[in-house]
């Protein structure tokens, strides 16, 4: 049986949101000690950085995919992928006072065209291209 073609068409997309999530909460300032000291260094160098407590959820109902995460000023991050229109949208909530707290879109656009792309940025060793062509002479059948 073979996968569902939206299946298969959006797991780069989710893949790519994914490593995104991750790639902020890798950034994430640390937390100064609890002590309020100099993390036990000796030197009044500041505090030593610690790991947030941080997280980030997805979920899917077959023509959406939602990401959350934070991102490095400790923000909000919801991501949206419509995967039946392909598009994407990237929201930033914030808290805190009454002031500071809202919601604005960060960014949106379609991505269609982004998930017919060979490559794009790749710092692989080899190109799709190149993997195509030795594929194709080892006998193997096209993806395509």
């Amino acid at each position: 049986m073979s996968p569902n073609p939206l299946l298969r068409q959006s797991t780069p997309v989710v893949a790519a949101i994914l490593c995104l999530s991750a790639l902020a909460l890798a950034y994430l300032p640390g937390q100064p000690p609890q002590d309020g000291g100099d993390g036990g260094t000796g030197t009044d160098s500041g505090p030593a950085p610690t790991m947030s407590g941080a997280f980030a959820t997805a979920d899917s109902n077959g023509s959406m995919i939602a990401v959350t995460g934070l991102d490095v000023t400790g923000a909000s991050l919801l991501y949206l992928v419509d995967t039946e229109s392909k598009q994407l949208a990237v929201y930033q909530a914030t808290g805190g006072s009454r002031s500071m707290q809202g919601i604005k879109l960060v960014g949106a656009r379609r991505i269609d065209l982004d998930l017919q792309l060979d490559g794009f940025n790749d710092q692989s060793e080899y190109t799709y291209k190149e993997l195509e062509k030795e594929f194709a002479s080892q006998g193997a059948p096209s993806p395509r």
